[in-house]
């Protein structure tokens, strides 16, 4: 397709891969408009980037923005930001889930999204399950193609300091090079990689249901 045709939209682009794939659609320059969905407005002016801001409980007052080619969902949170389990679900379920229907309905050509490594609804963690349940709502609304991808340990330029995960990310640098082999896909993976590989199978032909564990994400990344 001429990328004079191609328009995409991001749900979530204030987050650590959000940012990073705004940057890299607008770098990229594969997009005629690229629209974001914000709860607030972003320190970005570009001629390319319309920004909206949004209530995401009321997507569906905003179902004329979903006219687009491809969707990107990086919306995500943690149980501690979000303060209960019900509200980590309302963003990392209910959200993408509501932006998928809506891509069904104007026939978006691609929906791509971030879960996570060990995503299951069969998992004993409530965050792997939360996450499993969004990939099978995915394949339950047949969509033309979905792509969904799955990160191990997140590193990058974080906008709000997590000491927690602050210290995970010196110990997989660390380790990263000795995790070779069947531990290679636990290595820890930069956000720009994932924006990459995100930027770049939107670009694909592929049609249909794909996952993307870290370690292939990387390789597409690169």
């Amino acid at each position: 397709m001429d990328n004079s045709n191609r328009t995409a939209l991001v749900l979530g682009a204030s987050g650590l891969v959000g940012t990073e794939l705004v940057n890299v659609l607008l770098q990229k320059e594969n997009y005629a408009k690229i629209h974001l969905l914000v709860r607030k407005p972003l320190a970005i002016n570009h001629m390319l980037c319309e920004q909206h801001v949004v209530h995401f409980d009321e997507l569906e007052k905003h179902e004329d923005l979903f006219q687009v080619t491809d969707i990107f969902c990086c919306l995500g949170t943690t149980i501690k930001k979000a303060k209960s389990k019900e509200a980590f679900r309302k963003v990392d379920y209910h959200y993408p889930i509501e932006a998928a229907k809506l891509a069904k309905k104007f026939n978006v050509q691609k929906y791509l999204i971030i879960t996570a490594m060990g995503a299951s609804s069969k998992s004993p963690f409530f965050y792997s399950q939360v996450k499993g349940e969004v990939e099978e709502e995915l394949r339950n609304l047949a969509l033309p193609s979905v792509h969904i991808f799955r990160p191990s340990l997140l590193v990058g330029d974080r906008k709000e300091h997590r000491l927690g995960e602050k210290i995970a990310e010196k110990v997989s640098g660390i380790f990263n090079t000795l995790m070779v082999g069947p531990m290679r896909p636990y290595r820890s993976i930069q956000a720009k990689r994932v924006a990459e590989a995100m930027a770049a199978t939107a670009l694909s032909n592929k049609t249909g249901y794909h996952v993307y564990a870290s370690h292939e994400i990387e390789q597409i990344g690169g």
